[in-house]
Parts: C-alpha cells; structure tokens; sequence
C-alpha cells in the first residue's frame, strides 16, 4: 500500500493524506449542531473550511444525521438569477447529496412547483418534519449575485425564529462556510460593482442575525501539528525532534493550515527529508520564492483595497498599532483575509510568514529614489558563505548618506527602516532571508533577524529619542540577545536632529551586560 503524503491542494482525506488530527474541532462544532445552532464557517482561503466540514459530515452521519453538503462553487450564475432557478437547484442539489450518503428518501425533496421562497418554505415543512437534517453550504461567497441568496437566508432566519410551531419544520442546523461573512457579502457585492445601495439602505444588513457565534479555532496549534508528524515518523523513522520541530512550525505559520502542510511538503519531497529548524527555514525561503493562489489572492486583495493596503503599510513598515474594532470595516477585511489576528486589545499580522511577503512586496513597489548596487557589493559582505552583518550596515549608512538630502528628511524618518530592509534584501538573497520579530515591532523599535546558512544576526532598528532612550535599547537587545542565546548583536540608531546630520555615521563595538554590540547611530 503506498504511503501517504502532504497534501496542500483541495480536500485532505484520512487515507491518502498526512493530517493534523482534527477531531478535537470537530467535536466541538458537532455540539453546536447538537443544540440546532445556525452559524458560519468564514476563513480565509485555504484555511481548512472543507476539509473539516468533510469530518464533521462523517461524524454527523455516524450519529443517526441526515446530511446534505452542498457548494456553490462551480454551479455558475444561472441559480443566482431568480428565486425560482434558486430553490431548485439547491432541492437538486441536496437530493443529491441525501443520496450520495445513501439517504432514503432523498428523491422527496425533488419538487418542480416550487419557485418562490414561499413555496420552498412550504415544501421544507413536509421533508425536514420528524428528522434532522443537516445542511452545509460550501463557498457561499462564490456567486456573482448575492441577493438572491440573502433572501434565501431571510426565509430560514424566519423558519428557525418559529421552529418550536409543531406544524412547521426546518433544518436542524445549518452551516455556512466561505471567506466572506455573511455579514459583508453585500460589502463584497459593493466592491465587486455587482449591487448599488438604494436609498436608506444599509451597507451592512444581514439577515443571518440569528447565526450562533462560532468559536471554534481553526488553526493548529503545535501539539496538533505534532499528531500529523508522529504519524508520518511512523513511516519515515527520520529522527527528527518532533515537538522542536511542531513548534518552529508553529512559528512561522501561527497554525495557518496550508502554511503548515506546505512546509512539511517541502522538506518531504524537495529537501531530503531535512526535518531541522534549517530545514524549516529553507522551506519558508522557498515557499516565499513560488507562485501560488494563496499568493496571488493576497496581492490582489491587497492592491484593490487602498484602506487595507495602507493600514498594512502601517502596521508593518511603521509599527503603528491598531485596537481592534467589531466596526472598523478595514479592520474586518484584514481579519476575513487572514492577512490579521487579534491580539488582546490589538489586531497584528496572521503569521510571519506573511509579514515576510508583506515586506517583500511593500518593499518591491517602494517609489524609493535609490543607486544601483554595484554588481560586486554581494561579494565583499560575502566571503567564505559568510555574512558580514558589520560591514553591511556601515555600507548602508554610507550609501544612504550619499543619497537623500535634508529635504528628504521626513520621507526618512516615516520609512527609514524600510530603506535598511531594501538594501539588506539583494545581499542575503541567495543564502538567507530575514523576518521581522512581531513582538518588537512598534514606531520606536523593531528587531530584524537575519538567518543567513546556519548563522543568524540580530539587528535592531531604532528612532532616536534621546540619551535614555539609547540606553533602554541596549538594554532591549542585550536582553532580546539573550533569550535568542546569542553573545552579538546590532543597533542601529536614526537620528533626525539636525545638528547630528553630520555626513559621517557613529560606530563602535561596546559590550553590555556580557553582550557585544555593534552601536551604529546615523544622523540624517
């Protein structure tokens, strides 16, 4: 029997695939269907939604369920056009269904007279009396017309407000799963350009306010990850530490389901089975370097909304903190994308592998008046298959005071690490890459580590605010330094007052508190 493997395309099965074990999240959600909850399974793309309704719909029909899942994805636009091209092709659709799980009974739910929403609320009295039929809809948010479907969740709002009517009858439960809420499926409709608000209308108005909160973490935490790797070590016997590894995991992917998968891929079938956190970093460097819809998703998202696409900016290039608000309609988007978390009061980037692409990409459409590096500049900080981070910042700050003028000042002083970012990249491109540690970022202080073969540099990225403040940054990365386990690290200090611009960077080595730091202070 052949083995199994890592799957990062479509559906993950049991049998064929390498898989996280699930069954905690799928008990979970099987209460809520239990107590006849409604609710919606919105993530975003390729975040498990259909993998573990598959699950549930397993475990649903082992417990006595009559299951329907049903998808819109694929069906066209014709369904969506009038109530009655609605009601039957989701009759069809779930008679269908009923059948592939072997339902008897099924073909009841064919009925050709019903054409409008009143008829199908009619006919649903008659099929769903004296059982419990379950019904999942997959990618509700791929049609191009919206409201023929919002009238359709107003008809089962209606039926579940009266359910406890004993001559009405409904679904037991009904489960909605796409990236969109349903909530903002009209604010999707909006920016498509595929509906107009009329007068006193609302931008959000939903009919689905009866929908349950769903509460269920989708991502993996690392001793989930753990299950799926005990089980192809099983196979394999490669050695490798499982728990180090779940968790390195863990780190780059905050337990975003494809990220995971895909780096367990790589290193399958691309590295040689290099089960180490190098191994690991290598994967991120590839999957960083590839195309796919994953990607391609967010780079549309992200250029098609301005709003979105400056809070990102700001949040990732300037530190900027945002409070998460149930109201902000930005906030709500970065939230659906996946592109955010929230974090205690505050929303910050899903994971960091995404922060990395958020860089690369605000860094690739920077309108940055910058020289060309020369060709042998790779070179001379490269020598041996060693990175020299010394020579590399004092080239930097060089270069740059060659380049921008005082009239350039605040340009700098909003983006002056992001210019550090952009010089550093090209050099560490073909042996390394960095990140940006998410728990020191903010508009006084960023961290950037540099992995580089099997080394690794820290460099910290200042603002200056005086005398005190330079103190409390040694005494930051001298401590970051130390829960890193490293000896040597990197401060790098923007000074914008003007009598410091004095064309010339200063530098030494100091050493604080056992650690030697390169202290770099550039007055521009």
């Amino acid at each position: 029997m052949p083995k199994k493997y890592f799957n990062v395309t479509g559906l993950c099965l049991p049998d064929k695939h390498y898989m996280v074990d699930i069954s905690n999240k799928v008990n979970q959600i099987a209460t809520m269907v239990e107590r006849g909850d409604y609710f919606t399974i919105n993530r975003a793309r390729q975040y498990g939604k259909t993998t573990i309704i598959r699950q549930l719909e397993k475990y649903l029909l082992e417990k006595g369920y009559q299951v329907a899942r049903i998808s819109f994805e694929g069906i066209g636009d014709e369904p969506f056009e009038n109530a009655k091209n609605f009601c039957q092709t989701l009759l069809r659709q779930i008679s269908e269904a009923l059948n592939c799980n072997d339902i008897k009974g099924y073909t009841t739910w064919i009925n050709k007279s019903v054409s409008t929403f009143e008829e199908f609320d009619i006919h649903l009295n008659k099929v769903c009396k004296n059982k419990k039929v379950v019904l999942f809809i997959d990618e509700t948010d791929k049609t191009s017309n919206n409201m023929v479907f919002l009238r359709f969740i107003g008809m089962l709002r209606d039926k579940y407000l009266v359910r406890g009517n004993s001559k009405k009858a409904t679904f037991q439960s009904v489960i909605l799963a796409g990236v969109y809420d349903i909530r903002n499926l009209k604010l999707k409709m909006i920016q498509a350009g595929t509906h107009q608000l009329q007068d006193g209308e609302k931008r959000i108005n939903s009919p689905w306010n009866i929908a349950a909160e769903f509460k269920v973490d989708m991502s993996f935490s690392a001793p989930e990850i753990a299950t799926m790797l005990n089980e192809y070590e099983k196979d394999y016997k490669t050695g490798m530490d499982i728990e180090t590894i779940s968790k390195e995991i863990r780190a780059y992917t905050n337990g975003y389901p494809y990220l995971v998968s895909r780096i367990c891929k790589k290193i399958e079938e691309d590295l040689d089975r290099d089960w180490t956190i190098n191994g690991i970093q290598k994967a991120v460097k590839m999957i960083l370097r590839d195309r796919s819809t994953l990607f391609d998703d967010i780079a549309q998202n992200i250029a098609a909304n301005k709003e979105l696409h400056d809070m990102m900016f700001n949040i990732v290039a300037l530190g900027e903190q945002y409070t998460y608000s149930a109201i902000d309609a930005t906030i709500d988007l970065g939230l659906t994308f996946g592109f955010l978390i929230r974090q205690g009061d505050n929303v910050v980037i899903g994971n960091r592998i995404f922060e990395i692409l958020f860089y690369e990409y605000f860094i690739h459409r920077m309108k940055l008046k910058k020289r060309e590096l020369r060709e042998d500049l790779a070179s001379e900080v490269v020598f041996n298959n060693k990175f020299n981070m010394q020579l590399t910042i004092e080239k930097f700050t060089r270069h740059y005071y060659e380049l921008y003028r005082e009239s350039e000042k605040k340009f700098m002083e909003s983006e002056c690490r992001m210019l550090f970012l952009t010089y550093l990249r090209p050099l560490i491109n073909g042996g390394g890459f960095y990140h940006i540690e998410s728990e020191t970022r903010n508009a006084k202080r960023m961290d950037v580590i540099v992995d580089y073969n099997s080394e690794q540099f820290i460099v910290e990225l200042k603002l200056w605010y005086g005398d005190t403040s330079h103190e409390n940054a040694l005494e930051q990365i001298a401590g970051y330094l130390d829960s890193k386990n490293e000896n040597t690290g990197y401060l790098l200090t923007f000074d914008f007052r003007k009598e410091q611009n004095t064309g010339k960077p200063k530098m030494e080595w100091v050493e604080y508190k056992g650690k030697r730091i390169f202290d770099i202070i550039v007055g521009i």
